[in-house]
């Protein structure tokens, strides 16, 4: 494997294992459904026309029909490839992993399933990796020796930042992506959902948004082991609690509770999908519960 940098050994064999689950991944489970849920999503208008018997009814330009005195559609080209944004959390809060692995690890596993699942599209694969500021940006690009190279900076790069700000995040991929593209948005949410609201919603209608919500299943329940020091990652706060004590199991679940809320209200005004994970998961089968899903609500 060529990629023009200087790779140590470990690393050449953990992104050549990453490179042939997912490939195999990929091509026997969801490249269809990838394909059928995508592809077409990126189009632009060339013209209207006089409706047809047969044209779907959410084609019709009802400007236009309201001027003309008779039904109108419009016309788009499909575009000959998709522009694929991962928007990648890599703040403090991703250096945690309570079972198998690192929410880290998980993170960069499932981009590059999502990044080679582009790839066999032809499709261009861009990459922004975010903290409490926006760290690193590579423009999208085809090829597997770029999709290797994103691979690696999933697996080596270490942020100047440890807080979230997907408001900046979010803000910054608007100002890039200038023609509708698909973006997923690869985090664990810890942060204030009002917070990026309007990044959100922005976001939401110019590109077709994905949130992938990735967490450790520690995070939202905590077995009652008696006394734990925590320690937040973000912050460096330090704090020392019960988790047998049934007051502050009463506290941490309304927290949880409150939170989720909040997350899919925002979510869904934004009318924003969403992927809700967990470290262990099968990620194939949730991608590929996800498309089919998502077929169904489009054929309806």
């Amino acid at each position: 494997m060529n990629t023009g940098m200087p790779f140590s050994g470990d690393l050449i064999n953990q992104i050549r294992r990453i490179e042939i689950r997912t490939n195999h991944k990929v091509e026997d489970l969801f490249a269809g459904s990838y394909l059928s849920v995508f592809k077409g999503r990126g189009i632009e208008f060339d013209e209207v026309r006089p409706y047809q018997t047969g044209d779907d009814v959410r084609s019709v330009d009802w400007n236009v029909t309201a001027r003309m005195g008779e039904l109108y559609v419009k016309r788009f080209i499909e575009e000959r490839e998709l522009t694929v944004l991962l928007m990648v959390d890599v703040s403090g809060s991703q250096d945690f992993g309570s079972i198998g692995r690192f929410k880290r690890e998980a993170v960069a596993e499932m981009a590059a399933l999502l990044a080679f699942a582009a790839n066999r599209n032809n499709d261009k694969v861009g990459l922004l990796l975010f903290s409490d500021r926006v760290e690193k940006f590579f423009p999208p690009r085809k090829g597997r020796r770029h999709i290797l190279r994103l691979v690696r900076e999933l697996l080596t790069f270490e942020p100047a930042g440890c807080g979230t700000d997907l408001r900046a995040a979010l803000d910054f991929s608007n100002r890039m992506l200038k023609r509708r593209g698909i973006v997923f948005l690869l985090s664990d949410f810890q942060v204030e959902p009002e917070t990026y609201r309007k990044a959100l919603n922005i976001t939401g209608r110019r590109h077709d948004l994905v949130a992938i919500d990735l967490h450790d299943p520690l995070e939202k329940h905590i077995a009652p082991i008696g006394l734990v020091v925590l320690e937040d990652a973000e912050t460096g706060e330090i704090t020392e609690v019960d988790t047998a004590d049934p007051a502050w199991r009463k506290v941490f679940q309304a927290r949880h509770e409150q939170m989720e809320e909040a997350i899919k209200h925002v979510l869904n005004s934004a009318r924003v999908d969403r992927i809700d994970l967990e470290t262990p998961d099968d990620f194939v089968n949730a991608l590929t519960i996800f498309f089919q899903n998502r077929m169904r609500r489009l054929v309806h």
